[in-house]
């Protein structure tokens, strides 16, 4: 059976009246948010008895974060990964909501079709979201046919699109911050790392720029911080390292 909203481009739900949801999204704890963001789903959506909703921030959308409102959902998950095939595959390639009026009268994706026809399911409706490097998914569930139409004006499409839009945003500040810190520690670690290099100048006679390539090297290869191993160095004053630093330096010039 062709699908007819393949070229239906994704909007975000009008406004409704009322206060606004808040997202229910939050970085440090993706698992738990994605569970409250479906349940929210589930109570604020009419004809909806049961939504499972994923994100995902890499390649493979199956080793992301999946929360479900009843754990027979969970296999209807994994029965999508598996087969590649479903509303909420299509709805990750196309970028468009995906998703089936009524699965008695749709011949697609058979194992997912089964699937919820065995659970009692009619209906299902999967509308995607990106957020720069985040793939959100709510998938909404009904026990009767409803119209996929009806499923991308309703409270769970602007849900979704709140929630993909904070934990987007808590992403990129958690980023933030974590950069910040490793700014801070290369600052801190920095006067260290100048003083091994001096040290490797004077044993080895060579220049700034190798004496630091020669540590980088050695780190990497001992599989030691850059900083610790300066550190040592610095506190043995080179001491001992002589024959070492030779022979990484004699290592490293091989072609």
């Amino acid at each position: 059976m062709p699908d007819r909203y393949d070229a239906m481009p994704f909007e975000s739900a009008p406004p409704r009246p009322g206060p606004e949801p808040e997202p229910a999204l939050d970085a440090a704890s993706p698992a738990r948010s994605l569970a409250r963001l479906a349940e929210q789903v589930v109570r604020s959506t009419p004809g909806c008895c049961g939504a499972t909703a994923t994100a995902h921030t890499g390649s493979d959308p199956a080793e992301g974060t999946t929360a479900v409102t009843h754990p027979d959902l969970s296999a209807l998950v994994a029965v999508q990964w598996e087969d590649g095939d479903g509303p909420v595959p299509q709805a990750l390639r196309t970028g468009r909501p995906a998703g089936s009026d009524d699965l008695l009268l749709d011949d697609r994706w058979p194992g997912y079709r089964a699937r919820a026809l065995e659970m009692g399911l009619r209906s299902g409706a999967a509308l995607p979201y990106r957020r720069g490097g985040l793939t959100l998914t709510v998938t909404v569930h009904g026990f009767r046919p409803r119209p996929l139409e009806e499923t991308v004006l309703c409270p769970a499409a602007l849900l979704g699109d709140l929630a993909a839009t904070g934990l987007a945003r808590d992403l990129c500040h958690r980023a933030a911050l974590a950069e910040t810190e490793q700014l801070r520690y290369a600052m801190r670690s920095r006067p260290v790392v100048d003083q091994a290099c001096g040290i490797v100048m004077y044993v080895l006679g060579c220049d700034a720029q190798e004496a630091f390539d020669l540590l980088r090297g050695i780190s990497q290869h001992t599989n030691r911080k850059l900083s610790d191993l300066a550190a040592a160095l610095v506190r043995t004053r080179g001491h001992g390292m002589e024959q070492e630093l030779q022979r990484f330096r004699e290592r490293a010039r091989r072609p």
